[in-house]
């Protein structure tokens, strides 16, 4: 048997609706039963304590169920194994349980309690560590998806490998080919999972591109991600994940220039524009998304993301960089751990602050009406105030005289 992921009993529950509050899941696949010899993906819970790590063979005694959720069957998971006692009898020895044990080892080198926890669902989209109070404040603060591997991670794992092999004075095509490298690496340390396959598909496509110095294009990066998932497994398409991915995607390529246009004539540096450009259009994108398969919508989501996601995407690369340096030099990789540290406390306090205001979280069909209402009041003046400004109108004032001198040509002055 292979356990390849672990997560917690209550969080699981509340994804597949089935499992005990004090059990202790894993997705495994089946090899023998007793002289049968099978391969079957399967739901393993066990009984509350020590989890397996991934990439053990297990000798369990159990009982087999059918799985009687709906989103575990379109995870390809038919049968729950109920372990009633369980040993390790070896080890898978794969390159991705190398890796992912390598991560997990020295990623956090000297961290503990919750800093190293965040720390590790942060770089590898694990959990299990997290206590339930503060995920439910990261969900409510809208910040849930940096516990994920998602899109940012996996371009700052492929830019920071290209930024490093630039520094080391490599060319160009050599930088594209490490950061090929890179993705391959890291999406088997972290799993295939929708957000991080889809993503590496695009990267890779982007890398491949330049080298044989043809256009690239992001829709169609995009679309070749979704082609290469659905093709895979095609209930992906009924999978939250799979749908906030690509819906938050195509909404930043679509209503993130629109909001940094908008946000052109006030005092916002470009920087601070694109964090809000990108945080509102993931908010517009994924709050369908939420409220259909979770009936919750976080009112302050772009807020919480503007401050917390520029602190992720550092702390992927320093703690990318720890485990590198980890081998050779324990003692700088647990001070760079340190830092890091740092930030893991400061984005788990952001989930914290954000997600417990008042209000933070839409829960009725009312509340969820009112911060439409608000959102498309908002929308149609920006895109008032966008047409006015293409038009040479005043942005802000509506008064005629105004108007007609702003729309005047310029007089022309003769000189004789």
């Amino acid at each position: 048997m292979r356990a390849w992921e672990r997560r917690r009993g209550r969080s699981s529950r509340s994804r597949s609706r089935r499992a005990s509050a004090a059990s202790t899941c894993a997705r495994a696949v089946v090899l023998r039963w007793d002289a049968l010899h099978v391969h079957e993906r399967v739901l393993l819970e066990l009984r509350p304590g020590r989890a397996p790590p991934q990439g053990a063979r297990l000798r369990v005694l159990g009982v087999l169920h059918d799985a009687p959720d709906v989103w575990l069957r379109r995870q390809g998971i038919h049968v729950v194994l109920r372990a009633d006692t369980w040993r390790v009898v070896g080890r898978r020895g794969a390159l991705a349980d190398v890796l992912h044990a390598w991560l997990e080892r020295d990623a956090a080198r000297g961290l503990a309690g919750e800093r190293r926890a965040v720390l590790e669902a942060i770089v590898l989209g694990q959990t299990q560590g997290i206590g339930d109070p503060l995920l439910a404040r990261f969900r409510a603060s809208g910040l849930y998806h940096v516990l994920a591997v998602d899109g940012l991670k996996v371009a700052a794992v492929a830019g920071g490998a290209a930024w490093l092999v630039l520094w080391l004075g490599f060319g160009r095509i050599a930088a594209e080919l490490v950061a090929l490298v890179a993705l391959f690496g890291y999406v088997l340390a972290v799993g295939e999972r929708p957000s991080v396959i889809r993503a590496a598909v695009a990267g890779g496509l982007g890398s491949l591109a330049w080298i044989t110095a043809r256009e690239r294009d992001r829709w169609h990066a995009l679309l070749v991600g979704a082609f290469v998932l659905l093709a895979w497994n095609p209930a992906f398409v009924f999978d939250a994940g799979f749908q906030l991915s690509f819906a938050a995607v195509a909404s930043i390529f679509v209503v993130s220039p629109r909001v940094v246009r908008a946000l052109e004539g006030y005092p916002v540096p470009r920087r601070l524009a694109q964090l809000i450009g990108v945080s509102t259009a993931c908010g517009l994108a994924t709050a369908p998304i939420t409220w259909l398969q979770f009936r919750q919508v976080s009112l302050v989501t772009v807020p919480a993301n503007v401050v917390g996601v520029p602190v992720v995407a550092h702390m992927l690369t320093l703690a990318l960089l720890t485990a590198l340096v980890a081998p050779v030099a324990p003692g700088i990789a647990s001070l760079l751990a340190q830092v890091n540290g740092a930030g893991a406390a400061f984005v788990a306090g952001s989930a914290r602050f954000f997600g417990g205001l008042p209000g933070a979280q839409a829960r009725s069909p009312a509340a969820v009406a009112g911060a439409l209402a608000v959102v498309l009041l908002g929308a149609a003046y920006a895109c008032l105030r966008g047409h006015r400004a293409e038009a040479g109108l005043s942005p802000h004032r509506h008064r005629p005289s105004e108007d007609l001198a702003r729309a005047a040509p310029p007089a022309r002055t003769d000189r004789g």
